[in-house]
Protein backbone atom coordinates (compact mmCIF):
# COMPACT_ATOMS: atom_id res chain seq x y z
CA UNK A 1 0.00 0.00 0.00
CA UNK A 2 1.16 3.30 -0.81
CA UNK A 3 1.96 5.77 2.10
CA UNK A 4 0.86 9.17 1.83
CA UNK A 5 2.04 12.03 2.00
CA UNK A 6 4.63 11.34 -0.32
CA UNK A 7 7.80 13.00 -1.64
CA UNK A 8 8.80 11.90 -4.93
CA UNK A 9 11.82 13.02 -6.82
CA UNK A 10 11.62 12.11 -10.36
CA UNK A 11 15.19 11.68 -11.65
CA UNK A 12 16.10 12.23 -15.72
CA UNK A 13 18.41 10.00 -16.86
CA UNK A 14 20.88 10.78 -19.43
CA UNK A 15 22.31 14.08 -18.44
CA UNK A 16 21.35 13.91 -15.07
CA UNK A 17 22.50 10.75 -13.33
CA UNK A 18 24.62 9.33 -16.79
CA UNK A 19 27.07 10.63 -19.34
CA UNK A 20 25.50 9.45 -21.61
CA UNK A 21 26.26 11.34 -24.81
CA UNK A 22 29.20 8.96 -26.29
CA UNK A 23 26.87 5.93 -27.17
CA UNK A 24 23.71 7.92 -28.01
CA UNK A 25 26.05 10.33 -30.58
CA UNK A 26 27.67 7.22 -31.98
CA UNK A 27 24.56 5.32 -32.52
CA UNK A 28 23.24 8.47 -34.20
CA UNK A 29 26.30 8.64 -36.56
CA UNK A 30 25.88 5.28 -37.80
CA UNK A 31 22.51 5.59 -38.42
CA UNK A 32 23.04 8.53 -40.50
CA UNK A 33 25.66 6.61 -42.61
CA UNK A 34 23.30 3.53 -42.55
CA UNK A 35 20.50 5.68 -44.43
CA UNK A 36 23.07 7.65 -46.32
CA UNK A 37 22.55 11.04 -45.17
CA UNK A 38 24.02 13.67 -44.05
CA UNK A 39 25.64 13.21 -40.45
CA UNK A 40 24.70 16.42 -38.42
CA UNK A 41 27.27 18.79 -37.41
CA UNK A 42 28.92 18.78 -33.72
CA UNK A 43 26.09 20.83 -32.21
CA UNK A 44 23.14 19.05 -33.45
CA UNK A 45 24.41 15.64 -32.60
CA UNK A 46 24.81 16.44 -29.03
CA UNK A 47 20.45 18.25 -29.35
CA UNK A 48 19.77 14.32 -29.63
CA UNK A 49 20.27 14.23 -25.73
CA UNK A 50 16.96 14.61 -24.05
CA UNK A 51 13.94 14.30 -27.02
CA UNK A 52 12.70 11.39 -28.30
CA UNK A 53 14.71 10.03 -30.74
CA UNK A 54 11.88 10.04 -33.20
CA UNK A 55 12.07 13.83 -33.36
CA UNK A 56 15.94 14.45 -33.16
CA UNK A 57 15.81 12.83 -36.32
CA UNK A 58 12.70 13.89 -38.16
CA UNK A 59 14.40 17.40 -36.96
CA UNK A 60 17.34 16.70 -38.53
CA UNK A 61 15.77 16.30 -41.98
CA UNK A 62 14.78 12.23 -41.81
CA UNK A 63 11.55 11.92 -44.16
CA UNK A 64 8.38 10.64 -42.29
CA UNK A 65 8.84 7.43 -44.73
CA UNK A 66 12.12 6.57 -43.38
CA UNK A 67 11.31 7.28 -40.01
CA UNK A 68 10.55 4.12 -38.78
CA UNK A 69 13.89 2.49 -40.66
CA UNK A 70 16.38 5.50 -39.33
CA UNK A 71 15.04 4.41 -35.62
CA UNK A 72 15.36 1.15 -35.99
CA UNK A 73 19.03 1.44 -37.19
CA UNK A 74 19.97 3.75 -34.34
CA UNK A 75 18.04 1.19 -31.59
CA UNK A 76 20.22 -1.55 -33.26
CA UNK A 77 23.58 0.21 -32.39
CA UNK A 78 22.31 1.47 -29.12
CA UNK A 79 20.87 -1.88 -27.92
CA UNK A 80 21.91 -4.80 -29.55
CA UNK A 81 24.94 -5.09 -31.75
CA UNK A 82 28.36 -4.66 -29.47
CA UNK A 83 30.54 -1.83 -31.70
CA UNK A 84 31.60 0.10 -29.19
CA UNK A 85 34.77 0.28 -26.54
CA UNK A 86 33.26 0.31 -23.29
CA UNK A 87 35.25 3.46 -21.14
CA UNK A 88 34.68 1.60 -18.22
CA UNK A 89 36.57 -1.64 -19.67
CA UNK A 90 38.58 -0.31 -22.32
CA UNK A 91 39.04 -3.57 -24.90
CA UNK A 92 35.65 -4.91 -24.24
CA UNK A 93 32.87 -4.39 -26.56
CA UNK A 94 29.96 -3.12 -25.94
CA UNK A 95 26.50 -1.59 -27.68
CA UNK A 96 26.11 2.09 -27.13
CA UNK A 97 23.31 2.18 -24.36
CA UNK A 98 26.51 1.08 -22.37
CA UNK A 99 28.76 3.46 -23.90
CA UNK A 100 28.37 5.24 -21.22
CA UNK A 101 29.15 6.46 -17.34
CA UNK A 102 27.92 7.70 -13.95
CA UNK A 103 28.89 10.95 -13.48
CA UNK A 104 30.98 11.04 -10.34
CA UNK A 105 29.27 11.32 -6.90
CA UNK A 106 25.36 10.48 -7.90
CA UNK A 107 25.24 7.33 -5.84
CA UNK A 108 26.27 9.30 -2.74
CA UNK A 109 23.78 11.63 -3.76
CA UNK A 110 20.71 9.06 -4.08
CA UNK A 111 21.81 7.32 -0.82
CA UNK A 112 21.30 10.51 1.11
CA UNK A 113 18.08 11.41 -0.61
CA UNK A 114 16.48 7.97 0.37
CA UNK A 115 18.27 7.79 3.62
CA UNK A 116 16.05 11.35 4.17
CA UNK A 117 12.96 8.97 2.88
CA UNK A 118 12.34 10.38 -0.66
CA UNK A 119 10.87 7.96 -3.41
CA UNK A 120 13.15 8.09 -6.35
CA UNK A 121 11.83 7.15 -9.20
CA UNK A 122 13.86 7.73 -13.04
CA UNK A 123 11.74 9.05 -15.25
CA UNK A 124 13.36 9.14 -18.68
CA UNK A 125 12.07 9.67 -22.53
CA UNK A 126 14.28 6.88 -23.24
CA UNK A 127 12.29 3.87 -23.77
CA UNK A 128 11.34 1.94 -20.48
CA UNK A 129 13.21 -1.62 -22.11
CA UNK A 130 16.73 0.31 -22.74
CA UNK A 131 16.34 2.45 -19.50
CA UNK A 132 16.06 -0.69 -16.94
CA UNK A 133 19.21 -2.43 -18.54
CA UNK A 134 21.07 0.83 -18.22
CA UNK A 135 20.05 1.33 -14.87
CA UNK A 136 20.79 -2.39 -14.06
CA UNK A 137 24.33 -2.51 -15.47
CA UNK A 138 25.33 1.26 -13.37
CA UNK A 139 23.20 -0.35 -10.10
CA UNK A 140 21.44 2.52 -10.75
CA UNK A 141 17.92 0.20 -10.23
CA UNK A 142 18.95 -0.40 -6.31
CA UNK A 143 19.64 3.56 -5.77
CA UNK A 144 15.99 4.01 -6.79
CA UNK A 145 12.53 3.44 -6.25
CA UNK A 146 11.49 3.00 -9.69
CA UNK A 147 12.39 3.42 -13.49
CA UNK A 148 9.92 4.81 -15.71
CA UNK A 149 10.20 5.36 -19.32
CA UNK A 150 8.72 5.94 -23.17
CA UNK A 151 7.01 2.68 -24.31
CA UNK A 152 8.11 0.59 -26.79
CA UNK A 153 5.89 1.61 -29.32
CA UNK A 154 5.76 5.51 -29.12
CA UNK A 155 2.26 5.84 -27.82
CA UNK A 156 4.03 7.15 -24.42
CA UNK A 157 6.79 9.81 -26.07
CA UNK A 158 7.38 13.14 -24.34
CA UNK A 159 8.41 13.78 -20.24
CA UNK A 160 4.50 14.92 -19.71
CA UNK A 161 3.52 11.58 -20.75
CA UNK A 162 6.38 9.88 -18.86
CA UNK A 163 5.54 11.53 -15.69
CA UNK A 164 1.79 10.72 -15.42
CA UNK A 165 2.64 7.28 -16.10
CA UNK A 166 5.29 7.21 -13.38
CA UNK A 167 2.79 9.00 -10.93
CA UNK A 168 -0.17 6.31 -12.10
CA UNK A 169 2.59 3.24 -11.15
CA UNK A 170 3.42 4.80 -7.98
CA UNK A 171 0.17 5.82 -7.06
CA UNK A 172 0.68 9.36 -6.27
CA UNK A 173 -1.86 11.10 -5.33
CA UNK A 174 -1.32 15.09 -4.65
CA UNK A 175 -5.25 15.50 -2.61
CA UNK A 176 -3.32 13.20 -0.44
CA UNK A 177 -0.45 15.38 -0.05
CA UNK A 178 1.97 13.78 -2.30
CA UNK A 179 4.25 16.61 -3.75
CA UNK A 180 6.76 15.80 -6.89
CA UNK A 181 10.00 17.86 -8.32
CA UNK A 182 11.68 17.01 -12.18
CA UNK A 183 15.00 16.52 -11.51
CA UNK A 184 16.79 16.89 -15.40
CA UNK A 185 19.06 18.87 -17.65
CA UNK A 186 17.08 19.72 -20.87
CA UNK A 187 14.11 21.89 -21.86
CA UNK A 188 12.08 18.40 -21.99
CA UNK A 189 12.67 18.38 -18.41
CA UNK A 190 11.76 21.38 -17.78
CA UNK A 191 8.54 21.69 -20.38
CA UNK A 192 7.09 18.39 -19.44
CA UNK A 193 7.34 19.49 -15.79
CA UNK A 194 5.36 22.36 -16.08
CA UNK A 195 2.51 20.44 -18.26
CA UNK A 196 2.22 18.49 -15.13
CA UNK A 197 1.83 21.27 -12.65
CA UNK A 198 5.34 20.31 -11.15
CA UNK A 199 8.87 22.33 -10.84
CA UNK A 200 12.10 21.28 -12.31
CA UNK A 201 15.51 21.16 -10.69
CA UNK A 202 17.77 22.53 -13.24
CA UNK A 203 21.10 20.09 -13.93
CA UNK A 204 23.91 22.22 -14.89
CA UNK A 205 26.00 19.75 -15.66
CA UNK A 206 24.40 18.05 -18.37
CA UNK A 207 23.55 18.24 -22.00
CA UNK A 208 21.85 21.99 -22.20
CA UNK A 209 22.45 25.08 -24.56
CA UNK A 210 23.59 27.65 -22.68
CA UNK A 211 20.34 29.47 -21.27
CA UNK A 212 18.13 26.95 -22.13
CA UNK A 213 17.20 25.86 -18.93
CA UNK A 214 16.25 29.15 -17.82
CA UNK A 215 14.20 30.30 -20.77
CA UNK A 216 12.07 27.10 -20.27
CA UNK A 217 11.44 27.84 -16.80
CA UNK A 218 13.42 25.98 -14.23
CA UNK A 219 12.85 27.24 -10.70
CA UNK A 220 16.23 26.94 -9.91
CA UNK A 221 19.90 25.68 -11.49
CA UNK A 222 22.55 23.91 -9.41
CA UNK A 223 26.00 23.08 -11.71
CA UNK A 224 27.45 20.87 -9.43
CA UNK A 225 26.60 17.03 -8.29
CA UNK A 226 27.18 17.55 -4.75
CA UNK A 227 24.54 19.90 -4.72
CA UNK A 228 21.43 17.51 -5.81
CA UNK A 229 20.91 16.66 -1.85
CA UNK A 230 20.63 19.74 -0.90
CA UNK A 231 18.89 21.27 -3.21
CA UNK A 232 15.92 19.41 -2.99
CA UNK A 233 16.11 19.26 0.48
CA UNK A 234 15.88 22.98 0.42
CA UNK A 235 12.18 22.87 -2.44
CA UNK A 236 10.66 20.56 -0.03
CA UNK A 237 11.70 22.55 3.20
Amino acid sequence: MTQHPMRVVLLDLDGTLTQSHFGIIASVIKAFEELGMPVPDDAELHRFIGPAIQESLARNGVPADRLDEAVAIYRKYYADENVFDDPNNPGHLVPGRFYNRLYDGIPEQLAALREAGYYLAVATCKPEYQAVPICDHFHLTGMVDGVYGASRDSSRLDKDQVIRYAFDRIGFDAKAGDRALMVGDRWTDADGAAACGLDCLGCGWGYAEAGELKAHGVYRIIDRVDELSGAVEAYFG
